[in-house]
């Protein structure tokens, strides 16, 4: 996906959340069956998508990704949140919730 595929989403979808994360990071690892659970959760709410940095080095660059997991949520284009490594489910489904 290049820039103006992700901007194109972004404008189109209200809320979206992105993950960066790589297959050999084990807090990515960890993080993997809450994303799972929040797509089921969020499902027709909210878009989420998962980005392996080693396949999407570009898109990470471009988003100032520097530490993975990194979770973004988007409202209408707009960067609304950002956090990077693990976060409790909770924690992470409220947040997203707040901008639903």
């Amino acid at each position: 996906m290049d820039t103006t595929q992700l901007r194109n989403l972004l404008n189109e979808t209200g809320t979206v959340m992105l993950e960066f994360y790589a297959s050999w990071c084990p807090h990515c690892k960890r993080m993997a069956p809450v994303v799972d659970d929040l797509k089921a959760l969020f499902d027709g709410r909210a878009a989420i998508y998962q980005f392996d940095i080693d396949e999407n080095s570009e898109l990470a660059s471009t988003l100032e990704v520097e530490s993975i997991p990194t979770f973004i949520i988007y409202r209408d284009g707009e960067e609304m949140w950002r956090t990077s490594g693990e976060i409790p489910a909770d924690s992470l489904s409220s947040k997203l919730d707040s901008y639903c």
